[in-house]
């Protein structure tokens, strides 16, 4: 099922910064409002959207943390992903088309479980894992384009048991909202764009790549009062 908002629907700019798009998300998520359910902020970038979200919800929030396996002379296109139980998945198709080798891919994703792993480190240090199993998972990130990172997301939450998973983004693209619809339980999803060039940043009249130091700030912030 696919949730959006029909004011929204391919238009850009949309949103003023993540803060905000944060908000317009949690007025599409109401109905899970003190609900119990767990907030996943995929970082770096969906963690002030995630901490927005979840403050206007009273949800407890965490990370989960996942990276796309970039090409190797490529710091924005990937061709899969890694998640943080150290799950891979990889799109044969975009091996095949950009002729990677064997030792190119594992190279790549080498590169995507380090990075992982550093996130984890940073953004949960010392503190237990989030209890998944037997609740509804929401993992949120600034916008959707491909879709990768929110599918092994997605794959990693099932097979830690949660009983039902929602991606949830500010804007995303309709070809993958479409796809990630049929693997998780739900899409919540504000603006939906349906224009062959796509870009999540469009979405946003203030934009900057957020950094782990700006993200991790965001969640020290969050979980201030929080016993």
């Amino acid at each position: 099922m696919i949730h959006d908002d029909p004011r929204l629907r391919d238009r850009a700019p949309v949103f003023r910064d993540r803060a905000q798009a944060g908000r317009a998300l949690a007025a599409l998520l109401a109905p899970l409002a003190r609900s119990g359910a767990l907030v996943l902020a995929i970082p770096s970038g969906g963690v002030p959207v995630a901490v927005g979200a979840a403050r206007e919800l009273q949800l407890e929030l965490d990370v989960a943390p996942v990276s796309k396996i970039l090409l190797p002379w490529n710091t924005e296109s990937g061709f899969g992903a890694v998640a943080f139980d150290g799950s891979v998945w990889v799109n044969e198709i975009d091996v095949r088309h950009f002729g990677l080798s064997e030792t190119d891919v594992a190279e790549s994703i080498a590169a995507a479980r380090a990075k992982v792993e550093r996130r984890m480190s940073r953004l949960r240090g010392e503190r237990p894992a989030p209890a998944v199993a037997g609740r509804v998972a929401i993992v949120v990130d600034d916008g959707i384009a491909a879709g990768s990172t929110m599918r092994v997301a997605v794959g990693a939450l099932c097979r830690l048991g949660a009983t039902r998973t929602i991606v949830a983004a500010p804007t995303g693209h309709l070809r993958s909202v479409e796809l990630l619809a049929g693997l998780a339980h739900e899409v919540y999803c504000a603006n939906i764009r349906a224009s062959p060039r796509f870009a999540v940043a469009d979405a946003y009249e203030n934009w900057h790549d957020v950094s782990e130091v700006e993200a991790e700030s965001l969640l020290k912030e969050s979980r201030k009062g929080i016993a």
